[in-house]
Parts: structure tokens; sequence; C-alpha cells
């Protein structure tokens, strides 16, 4: 059957200005974006390569004779020999396209199925071609075919032969399939179009494109079928002589030997990686033609070795899912912007702080939990403050399930909550009551203060805190309660409460934090606060201040990372104007108050009324200790050298 797909185009170098104009016009970016790949993207790219594929690569090359073989017989057999490139060094090669909704290609009598034929490159050239680089470029519009305007598919047939040579298993006498390579793709690809599903709840009425609109008894999404005009074919530039079943993967899947012989083909290589998904178009009714612009040129053995790892974690995301495939392609998305927009050295620096940022972040969770478990009073800490965080942890992660949210980040949040959850067994006593069960059956979990929260003053002052803090927490809420409700769009009523709640505390969380600011200021000290969990948080904040120029990201959260270094150097502040606490008993029942009275610690009297022996100095333990007659007067310093000192038990006895 023939194919009906009909195409127009032209070599890049003999197009006419009017085509020239009208393809520049619709793939522009597209086509600066590959200009960029050949500078410093490529460099870049090597500064990420994960740790796997760096192994992966380094194998490559450490690959050693393969083992000698043992047959049935118990005699060894000969080694697999090596192959080498069926296309040795500057063989002369021509190049046929075709463009056809024939997954197997049968149609070469049909000349519009042809796309480009480039005839006359050398195999391993890199000087050649329009520009001098070794590449071929080849624009051209194809008229959409009916099928694929109604999700259809269309494949892009490749056929690199000899010189002379023809692609055609009918042409007798030109036709050589062993100097022919030929690889299919498919063109088009199927993607999720989802629709909204979100409204005023007030009016019922949105701003989103009514095409775009989920109407009732519909899916939530629709797979479409969607196009991108830009594709690079490199041809490897690469005689490795390889070993059959000896070539690590995933280049094995890319490697085709000749069968009876020990020869191999070049490997032609579709490069897709530069294609953003945010630039896929839809394809449609409406659709009546389709820009295809295919480059043609030589690739490194290195670079395509990181193309093909990159390809195989497209794979291993495809094994767990299309949605964690579609997450981890727009988490892609950001990155590869990052490097086409970035400048190099800026991004470089972002790399080696990403790094940084990571360790602070291990070590300010490790450091949390290490504080909160070794912790025996909660002198000086807000106990409220605890329980606000686990509610506030609470809506983030019902909010993230609401919405539809990369995976590892619901992980990480979920992780949160439970340890906020377990912070709550050491700021409260938890008791359970099973004579009082609730509704005849679950157990009554009641909770009661510690008694070193009570004791002290810092229940007062957190309920003091907690109050003032409610004259502006309780207005801010209502009134952001009411512009959610009045200017944003919601699913329901639910995401409007989870939604609202969120961006509430997205927004004013940070004022949160001001309790402890406020106990630490009525308790004149700040040796009770978790100093390095807050010291690598802090340096975090830091880099997300960084990150802040340069990802693009909303004004609000670039505002939030600015607000918590505002509130941290608060804490410095108070760290620097109460470094000393004179009264503050430490671990071993004693004060520095105690020292300047007595000139050695005394502790509590027994039961017989004996005192205990005293005890030794006292450790700073992070505090910064005066220096003994420090801002004493001359007078008060004589007083106290003569005062006597005290008596012995002996000298107690003969009066």
């Amino acid at each position: 059957m023939a194919d009906n797909t009909l195409v127009s185009s032209q070599d890049g170098g003999n197009n006419s200005t009017q085509e020239q104009n009208q393809v520049q016009n619709g793939q522009g970016q597209p086509q600066q974006q590959q200009q960029q790949q050949q500078g410093f993207g490529s460099i870049l790219k090597t500064l990420l390569i994960r740790m796997f594929f760096i192994y992966m690569i380094s194998s490559l090359f450490r690959r050693s004779s393969p083992p000698a073989n043992n047959s049935t017989d118990g005699k060894t057999s000969v080694p697999a020999q090596t192959s080498t490139n069926l296309f040795p060094k500057g063989t002369m090669m021509d190049l046929y396209i075709y463009v056809s909704e024939q997954e197997e290609f049968t149609d070469f009598k049909n000349p519009d199925a042809l796309f480009w034929r480039q005839a006359h490159i050398e195999y391993g050239d890199w000087e050649n071609g329009p520009d001098n680089d070794g590449s071929y470029t080849k624009y051209g519009k194809i008229i959409t075919p009916e099928a694929v305007q109604n999700n259809g598919s269309i494949y892009l047939h490749v056929y690199v032969v000899k010189e002379g040579k023809s692609p055609n298993p009918e042409d007798k006498g030109a036709y050589s399939k062993r100097y022919t390579i030929h690889k299919t793709k498919r063109l088009n690809k199927y993607k999720k179009r989802k629709y909204s599903d979100t409204v005023n709840l007030l009016t019922g009425e949105t701003d989103v494109h009514p095409d775009l609109v989920r109407k009732e008894n519909m899916s939530a999404f629709e797979i479409l079928s969607h196009w991108h005009p830009n594709l690079t074919i490199n041809i490897l530039d690469d005689h490795s002589p390889w070993t059959k079943g000896h070539i690590p993967a995933p280049l094995d899947e890319y490697v085709e030997f000749l069968p009876g012989t020990n020869k191999y083909y070049p490997v032609v290589y579709f490069n897709d990686y530069w294609n953003l998904n945010s630039e896929y178009q839809p394809i449609n009714e409406t659709t009546k033609t389709l820009n295809l612009t295919l480059i043609f040129s030589p690739i490194s053995l290195l670079k395509w070795q990181m193309y093909a790892a990159q390809g195989m974690r497209s794979k291993w995301y495809g094994m767990m899912g299309a949605d964690f495939m579609e997450e981890a392609d727009e988490d892609q998305d950001s990155l590869k912007t990052a490097f086409l927009e970035t400048n190099p050295y800026l991004l470089a620096l972002t790399v080696i702080v990403s790094i940084v940022h990571s360790v602070f972040e291990f070590l300010a969770f490790k450091n949390d939990i290490q504080f909160w478990k070794n912790r025996k009073s909660l002198e000086g800490l807000s106990v409220r403050s605890v329980f606000f965080n686990v509610f506030q942890s609470l809506i983030v992660l019902l909010y993230v399930m609401d919405n539809e949210t990369n995976m590892m980040v619901r992980i990480s949040i979920f992780i949160g909550l439970g340890i906020e959850l377990w912070k709550i067994q050491k700021v409260v006593n938890i008791k359970i009551d099973r004579e009082r069960p609730l509704f005849g059956i679950f157990p009554r979990i009641t909770y009661e203060d510690k008694s070193t929260y009570t004791e002290s003053h810092t229940k007062e002052y957190d309920m003091m805190a907690f109050k003032y803090l409610s004259w502006a927490l309780f207005p801010l809420l209502g009134g952001y309660a009411v512009y959610s409700l009045m200017y944003l769009e919601h699913k329901g009523w639910y995401s409007w409460v989870l939604g609202m709640l969120y961006g509430f505390l997205l927004t004013f969380g940070f004022i949160m934090m001001t309790p402890q600011l406020f106990i630490n200021y009525k308790l004149k000290s700040v040796a009770h606060l978790p100093w390095r969990m807050m010291t690598y948080k802090a340096l975090n904040t830091f880099i997300d201040d960084i990150f802040a120029f340069v990802i693009k990201m909303p004004t609000l959260y670039r505002i939030g990372c600015f607000r918590d270094d505002i509130v941290f150097f608060i804490f410095l502040y108070q760290r620097y104007i109460y470094r000393v606490d004179p009264t503050r008993v430490n671990e071993f029942g004693t004060s520095q108050e105690m020292f300047d009275q007595n000139g050695s610690a005394i502790t509590e009297t027994d039961k017989d009324g004996h005192q205990a022996d005293a005890l030794p100095e006292p450790q700073s333990n992070g505090d910064v200790i005066k220096e003994d007659n420090k801002d004493k007067s001359d007078s008060e310093v004589s007083e106290e050298e003569t005062v006597a000192p005290p008596k012995s038990a002996e000298e107690k006895k003969k009066d």
C-alpha cells in the first residue's frame, strides 16, 4: 500500500530566503539550542555525570581480553575474536532518510516518502559540510497524514550505504545488504495532556482555556501525540576492537555485528537529549503541516557514551511507571535549561555548592536527632513550637498528596513528619489509659508536661509568646483565607483548606520561630539551643540564597530565603549579648554564680545535715565563662582577699 505522506524539503544550503524565514520563525529556539549544545553545554554535562556512569565508562576502557571458554569435552576453546569496524575511516557513504507511517518501511518507490538524500559523505571526516564541522542540516515540512492527526504514529527511516549503493532491496546490482545500515525511530511522542478541574469556589469560573477544562465524567488526562521539530542523527566515529558478548551496558544495545564475520556496523544514534519536553506541541486535526529539522553529524566515543548512559536512565524511570518517568523528565528539563541558560562558571559553582548543601542537610538532620535524643531538660525550649511543627509538616504532606508532586518530595516530607512526631514523646509524658477506653474500645491517650518544663519559667514564657503571637497570626490567617477564596482557584473546599493553610505557612511560617526568640529574651540565655543543627540549617539557607539567583523560582520563595536569614541573624545577636549565663545550673548541679560567691561549688546537703563534697569546677559546656574578678573593682577584690579561709574539721573540734 502506497504511503500518502507528502514531504516538501530543501537542502540547508539551497533554501530560499522566504523558506528560511518561515523555518526560523517556527523553530529558531530549537536550532539555537542545538548550536549551544556544541559549545559549553557539552563541557558542562561532564560536571554532573553520575558516579555510576563514570564507573561504567571507566570499566569500558579497562576491558581486558575475554577469558577462555571451556567446551563440553573439557578442552579449552579458542577465545572469542575481536571485531573491527565494517567501514574503515575515509569510507564514502550516501545517506537516505524516509518519513512514513510504515514501521517496517517498504515504500522506496514513493518519491514523496524520501525526505533527504545526502551523497558523498566521508566517514570520520570532521571538516566537511556547509559549516566545515562535518555536519549536514536539512530543513523541511511534512504534510500531516490524517491518521497522524488522529493519534497515529509516523516514523523516520535512516539508511546509510556505501557510495553508489541503493537502500532498496529491489534494485538488483545496486543493493548490498552487507553495506547497508538501517535504523528506525518514531518521530512523534505520546504524552499526557492534563485537564484542569480547579474553579473559583465563589463564582464557579476558571481562567483556564475551555479546551483544557475537565468535563463531567471525563478522565483527568488524555494521551495525545506530540511533535518536536528537531532531531540530531549521529554516526559514531570509532574503530575500537569490540568483542561480541563483552560490551558493557548500555553500549551493547547499539553495536550490531555482521553475522558470520568479525565485523560490526558503525553506530547510528538518534540524539534527542536536548529536546525539552516543554517544546513538544500536540498534533491534532488543526495540524496540517509539521516542521522538521535534521542534523547529521559525527560524534566521539566519550560523548556518545554519556548520551547512551542518559538514555539508560530514562529506561529505568520508564520501568517505574509512566508517572514517575514524566516527573523525571520535568526535572531533567529544569537541569537542561540551567545548562543552556546559565554561565558555565556559575553553573560549576552551583554544582559544588549543591554537594555542600547535601552534606550540610545530612549533618543538620543528624544533629537534630542527636540533640533531642540526648536532651534531658526542656528549660529554655519552646514545647509548643514542637507541636506546631507537627501540624505544619502534616499540612504540607496532605497538600503534596492532594497535588501532583514529585515522589521524592513526598518521601522526604513523610520522613520529616515522622521525626517531628518522634519529638513529641521527648517533650511531654505520654500515658496510655486502658481503664477508660474511648468508645469502650480504644485506649485513652493522655499527656502531661515534663517537670523540667513546668517548674522553670519556660512554660510561662512559652504561653506568653504564643499569646502575643496569636494577636498577629489569626488576623493574617483570616485575611489570607479571604484572599485565597476570592482570587484563587481550587478543586474543592478540601483543597481550598489545604491550599490556604499551605500558602499561609509558606508566607508567614517564619513567625513561628519568634516564640523561641522571646523565650531567649526573657531567660537572657541561648545555651539551651541546638546550635550545631541551627548552624547547618543556616548555612543551607545561605546556599538557598545562591540558588535563588541561579534557578528560576517564585518571588515569594526568594523572599522566604532572606526572611529566614534575618531570623537567624537575630539568634546570632542574642548569642552575642547573652554570652554569659552565671545562674544556669549545668549537669554537675553547679553554676558560675556559686563559684563567684564561695570559691568552690557546694551542692545540696544530705539527710544527716552534712554537706557533700565540693564538686570540681564545671566545664563551660558551650558558654563563655567570665574570668574571676574581671568586672570587680579593686576594693571588692581586696575585701575578698582579706576574708579568712574556712576552718577545717579538726580546728572546729578544738574550738
